[in-house]
């Protein structure tokens, strides 16, 4: 049974420590559902990637430079995205480090939500523009973005190895959330 659409029933909100473990684990969780279609055999969500995931969120809440915010359906946390300001453009920048969905969650409005409130903070803090990295075989994530405006960086080609695709979004042409 998949969870509810409901707009309603999700909560987004400022993240705090208590939502860590919560937090690391949707994170390991979906980076697990992602990369498990590639790599059947690796254990995306063993233990030691759990801590790792623990461990770097824990610094990212503990610090003040980065805003964390966390999707809550029904008071469970299902979501959570993070950004950062962009120091090396001339306009004022923000760069969504992470959005991340309990795959149990996909496709229900959980990314959306985070998007948009990460939109209202954006503008209200005077951002211009915004920039995320994503991976270059995450067909799911790269259609999530595309659909909200994002489109690839014209400045920043992407290596014929690359792993990542930058992306950018105008913040005074993105529609108003």
């Amino acid at each position: 049974m998949r969870p509810t659409t409901d707009a309603a029933a999700c909560q987004v909100r400022d993240a705090t420590r208590a939502d860590l473990a919560a937090i690391a684990a949707l994170h390991t969780g979906a980076r697990a559902a992602l990369h498990r279609a590639r790599f059947p055999d690796t254990p995306f969500d063993a233990p030691a990637e759990q801590l790792r995931w623990h461990d770097a969120w824990s610094r990212v809440l503990e610090g003040d430079d980065t805003p964390v915010l966390c999707a809550a359906r029904h008071g469970a946390v299902v979501g959570a995205a993070s950004y950062r300001r962009r120091d090396d453009d001339r306009r004022p920048a923000v760069t969504l480090h992470q959005l991340h969905v309990d795959p149990g969650h996909w496709g229900t409005g959980i990314g959306r939500a985070l998007h948009t409130s990460c939109l209202r903070a954006w503008r209200t803090a005077g951002y211009s523009r915004a920039a995320l990295d994503v991976l270059w075989h995450n067909h799911r994530a790269r259609a999530f973005y595309a659909g909200l405006g994002w489109r690839p960086d014209p400045d920043r080609r992407p290596a014929p190895d690359a792993t990542h695709l930058t992306l950018t979004l105008d913040l005074a042409t993105a529609p108003a959330p």
